[in-house]
């Protein structure tokens, strides 16, 4: 074995964690095997003689710590991620030893994105959650087609399976999961959809703050009948004074319109972030056309329609060309 320091593996006594010891062994790492069943973990030592043993508990930071002291690094194979990976990572950036984890599970992974990007990067210490099936393998796929390139535009990765047979943390896992999202699917959509892609970017707060505001006045437009008139409905006369309820639709609407060419122009920034400056560009001059089509609505109700139209596609176009592009790493 090496005389380095040694890896330990989190989760050791599972399906997964088994492997990865092997694996460790195999190629002559130290390891340490640690978990929350000390008796499970004392009779995997004896069978493979050769591991240190380390119980931890993750909801006793302590025991983390000593498990992780000294360490070279930490492999996270115990799930449910969602319980596991907060306080397996936040011991790993207290030792400043790197993390890895093998999590499947797409709200514990967004959660680490959101919860521990920053202190990771402060720490200067790697953290690599995801490094499995349904993450690594798929950035391998995707580097190996890439070959020389240094970037694409999208990428599509799809799994093909004849079977499957989950095992028993996978099935504990996907209960929690179930529970924590109370039977829904997981969507991130909207403003929060865009508050966690943009968390760490310049304009991730008001770019999703403006964008809730154009989303409320919808709402508010709704809950106040605009007057018939200008064509609306076909043969109705212009009214010659405004009613109350056509003045708030119509001041709804010009606060939710004015708050979304904001939003466009905010987020030109994480776009240029990205690479995209054509894209940075073309969003701080769609907000120009789009009040341009509202001042000419007066003379044509073609011009306002166009105006409008143009402010929603925009926003669909910015928030998938955002949401197919990673943020290009920060240096510290």
């Amino acid at each position: 074995m090496s005389t380095t320091a040694a890896v330990v593996v989190y989760g050791a006594t599972g399906h997964t964690g088994r492997f990865v010891v092997a694996e460790l062994r195999r190629r002559g790492f130290a390891t340490v095997i640690s978990g929350r069943d000390a008796d499970r973990l004392e009779a995997l030592a004896a069978e493979w003689g050769d591991v240190q043993v380390r119980p931890a508990t993750v909801d006793d930071a302590g025991s983390l710590d000593r498990a992780l002291a000294g360490a070279a690094a930490v492999v996270n194979c115990a799930g449910p991620f969602a319980l596991t990976a907060g306080p397996v990572v936040e011991a790993a950036l207290r030792a400043g030893i790197p993390y890895v984890d093998v999590a499947a599970e797409i709200e514990a992974n967004v959660a680490m994105f959101a919860d521990h990007a920053e202190a990771a990067r402060k720490a200067d210490t790697p953290v690599v959650p995801a490094m499995a099936f349904y993450g690594g393998l798929g950035d391998l796929l995707v580097t190996a087609a890439m070959g020389e390139w240094t970037a694409a535009d999208a990428v599509h990765v799809a799994y093909g399976l004849n079977g499957w047979h989950p095992t028993p943390g996978t099935r504990v896992a996907g209960r929690v999961s179930h529970e924590r999202r109370a039977g829904r699917r997981v969507r991130f959509a909207g403003p929060a959809g865009l508050r966690h892609l943009l968390r760490s970017d310049a304009g991730g707060t008001w770019g999703p703050a403006l964008v809730a505001v154009f989303g409320v006045s919808f709402w508010a437009a709704a809950a106040f009948p605009a007057d018939a008139g200008a064509g609306f409905p076909v043969g109705a006369p212009d009214p010659t004074v405004m009613s109350g309820h056509g003045a708030a639709h119509m001041a709804a609407g010009m606060v939710g319109y004015l708050a979304l060419c904001a939003a466009f122009v905010v987020l030109s920034r994480p776009l240029a972030a990205r690479g995209h400056r054509g894209w940075a560009v073309a969003s701080r001059l769609v907000p120009v056309a789009v009040l341009a089509g509202f001042m000419a609505s007066a003379a044509s109700v073609l011009a306002f329609t166009a105006g409008a139209g143009l402010g929603l596609l925009w926003l669909t176009a910015v928030t998938a060309r955002l949401a197919l592009t990673p943020a290009l790493p920060r240096t510290v």
